[in-house]
């Protein structure tokens, strides 16, 4: 049985989820309609990633005695200046999440709630993987210099996920 602490911040992470998921679905949009075909698959990709992992906190939510509630999503923003602060943004955003979840992992110390704390250890490791594959993206498109992004959109999508240094 989750203890109200744990549930009521892994109910928050749900919505932060979705807005993740609804954020890289206008980023995708924004792509598509400015002709990157490959940043928009990547991001559409990214996006499906977050429903995923919204999903994965509802079910887990509810087996453990808790109750998942579906939130209202803040409309994410829809215009970007250029590719480079879509995956600035990008890498800002999951900073954010970053924090949010090692918020997580500090409120299940607290409860001393070990098995949410071992199941959200999954999390831990997925963002530090999602920081270093847009911090990598974002380190080409600094070489590029804005030159030369028709290689770097038909390069893109076989970046994700894509941790520097990884045997991946």
């Amino acid at each position: 049985m989750l203890k109200k602490a744990v549930e009521e911040i892994l109910v928050r992470q749900i919505e932060r989820e979705a807005y993740s998921s609804n954020l890289y679905l206008a980023m995708a949009s924004w792509a598509e309609t400015n002709g990157f075909g490959g940043v928009s698959e990547w991001m559409y990709a990214q996006a499906e990633e977050e429903k995923i992992h919204m999903l994965k906190f509802m079910k887990y939510v509810n087996e453990r005695g808790g109750k998942a509630i579906i939130p209202a999503i803040e409309q994410p923003p829809f215009d970007f200046a250029n590719v480079q602060e879509v995956f600035e943004k990008t890498l800002e955003h999951e900073q954010f999440v970053t924090e949010s979840i090692n918020e997580i992992v500090g409120v299940c110390l607290e409860e001393k709630d070990f098995t949410t704390h071992n199941w959200i250890q999954w999390f831990v490791t997925e963002q530090i993987e999602e920081e270093a594959s847009v911090s990598g993206i974002i380190d080409k498109l600094k070489l590029l210099n804005g030159q030369n992004l028709y290689m770097f959109d038909r390069d893109v999508v076989g970046m994700r996920g894509a941790v520097p240094g990884s045997q991946q």
